[in-house]
């Protein structure tokens, strides 16, 4: 059932899909895509459960079939540019309820094959561990996908030992655990993914291309709703004035449309859009096109309501721009680094005797703070201009 799957037209868009959205434009090896992750972590599930049938749990294959699938589809929702774009597309819904709509209308034209996969993925299927693979605080897409974004990013912080971890998993009681002789390497994995977040995932020039990105698909959507006509695929205009609910997204009609949205439809758009005569869609687009990104700032705490209107009022000052206009282009927000969850889905480490504990107080690495809470960080997001200015 993988072929089938895999040869899907909603699974080959994933080719056309960047697994790190404007990620390039700051490592320029970061090209890597959407589809290479879901076969690489589907390869990891099938590593996985081998492990855990050589220690004498129960999988047969067609759970096996089923796991795979789940993994294979795991992402298969992704907007174009991943993340970057995932709330501006279909606003309002995850790549998660999206992929959740694509599995149940793959399922209905494999008449019910995918059942399986989808109670696994769901998390209603009596066998719990299977899920946990899925999705969990360690859990083999995360094991993918940073030792992926690692390796085509160079950035080395972020090279974790795959292997012997999958090695190490065993369960106890429906629940994925990790033998005593892992520990090391599941620390190493949690503070990988913690720099990832910092050097890799939230670097602050990606977060600044991003932010243009959004504002220009926002103002795209802004004149499509005053009946403005962009250049655009058909479907990326029916997006442009079709904010879908979780029921419509369900339909076949629109699944097929998402379907044939990737990347290379979002930078046709840009393209023309930079000769477009608004001239805040042109501005944003021209600056994105030419790399020209906005200068952004980084603190521990909120930016002052001052320090905002002080950057706006020069904004609205060089760029010539209304109160409305000058939103798309000084921003302020937060960004989140999660940190390991105390509560509820844990890293058990099981002991030689049997006994089970929290990494957190198994380790005598992961005892700061970092690990204890998440860490917020403010940025300010304003033109170069303004810079020249000062």
């Amino acid at each position: 059932m993988a072929h089938e799957l895999i040869s899907h037209p909603f699974f080959q868009r994933l080719r056309g899909i960047k697994q790190l959205g404007l990620t390039s434009l700051v490592y320029p090896g970061a090209c890597h895509t959407r589809f290479q992750h879901a076969l690489g972590a589907m390869h990891l599930m099938n590593q996985a459960v081998e492990v855990l049938r050589h220690k004498g749990h129960e999988v047969n294959e067609f759970e096996l079939e089923a796991a795979e699938c789940a993994m294979l589809l795991h992402d298969i929702g992704h907007s174009p540019f991943s993340h970057a774009l995932e709330f501006s597309i279909v606003p309002q819904l995850s790549h998660e309820d999206i992929s959740a709509a694509m599995m149940y209308q793959l399922n209905s034209e494999l008449n019910g094959r995918l059942s399986l996969a989808i109670a696994i993925f769901e998390d209603s299927y009596h066998k719990k561990f299977l899920h946990k693979l899925v999705s969990s605080q360690l859990d083999v897409d995360r094991l993918d996908y940073l030792r992926r974004d690692s390796f085509f990013s160079g950035v080395a912080e972020g090279a974790i030992g795959v292997e012997r971890i999958i090695k190490m998993l065993d369960v106890v009681d429906n629940d994925v655990v990790v033998e005593s002789k892992g520990m090391h390497s599941v620390e190493k994995f949690l503070i990988a993914r913690r720099l990832m977040y910092w050097q890799v995932y939230l670097h602050k020039t990606v977060i600044a291309a991003e932010q243009l990105l959004v504002n220009i698909f926002n103002r795209a959507k802004q004149l499509s709703s005053q009946g403005e006509t962009l250049f655009g695929a058909e479907a990326l205009q029916f997006f442009l004035t079709h904010d879908l609910t979780r029921e419509e997204i369900r339909k076949e009609e629109n699944l097929y449309k998402f379907s044939t949205l990737a990347d290379s439809d979002v930078d046709g758009a840009i393209k023309m859009w930079s000769l477009h005569p608004d001239k805040v869609l042109s501005k944003l687009c021209k600056k994105l096109t030419a790399r020209h990104l906005p200068k952004i700032e980084i603190s521990d705490s909120k930016f002052s309501g001052e320090r905002v209107q002080e950057a706006t009022l020069k904004a609205k000052k060089l760029l010539g721009l209304n109160d409305e206009e000058v939103a798309y282009f000084v921003q302020t927000d937060t960004l989140v680094n999660k940190a390991y969850s105390l509560t509820g889905d844990t890293i058990k480490i099981l002991d030689k005797t049997g006994g089970l504990q929290n990494i957190y107080t198994a380790s005598d690495m992961l005892s700061a703070a970092a690990f204890l809470h998440d860490t917020t960080k403010h940025f300010l997001c304003y033109p170069k201009e303004l810079l020249q200015q000062e």
